[in-house]
């Protein structure tokens, strides 16, 4: 399975990270859809997730509160895709019911591709409606805060059983 096909695929409107994660699929998958497991990992330390309900099926919520110097930021979005242990799929477009987001940020796509020994190629794509936005995003520090929210997942995910 893959993340997306390389044709799929806009630089202009698509941050990617890719990383091989020393975690099985399962024990990823758990992490992210599981909000007791999610409020550990989430956002990059020090910032803290304060509050996360999720309903992980297609229509159901992802909505988290972050912490992130002093102000408090509320996600609010819904599954579009869900197979367990290989893919998630949200988006901020909409909330719960199918009710259009006032702006909406990005679209996630994260995969989890068994590689052996307990390992896993983990992606995330973070797909935008316009190059601006995708841009908002990577000058936010995609790449850094993404990058370290794998790593710390990683480093909780050790403490977990498949």
């Amino acid at each position: 399975m893959t993340a997306a096909n390389a044709q799929d695929l806009d630089p202009e409107l698509d941050l990617v990270l890719t990383r091989a994660v020393n975690a099985p699929p399962e024990i990823l998958y758990l992490c992210w859809t599981t909000p007791e497991h999610l409020v550990h990992w989430f956002v990059p330390k020090p910032h803290k997730v304060t509050a996360c309900d999720l309903d992980v099926r297609v229509g159901g919520r992802f909505d988290t509160t972050f912490l992130v110097e002093g102000n408090e930021m509320q996600n609010h979005g819904v599954y579009l895709e869900v197979v367990p242990n290989e893919k998630l799929v949200f988006t901020d477009a909409y909330t719960e019911g199918w009710k259009p987001a006032p702006e909406p940020f990005m679209t996630a796509i994260l995969t989890f591709e068994d590689i052996g020994n307990g390992r896993t190629k983990y992606t995330a794509i973070a797909r935008h409606r316009n190059a601006d936005t995708a841009k908002a995003h990577k000058d936010m520090g995609f790449y850094d805060g993404w990058g370290t929210v794998v790593t710390q997942l990683e480093e909780y995910a050790k403490g977990l059983k498949p």
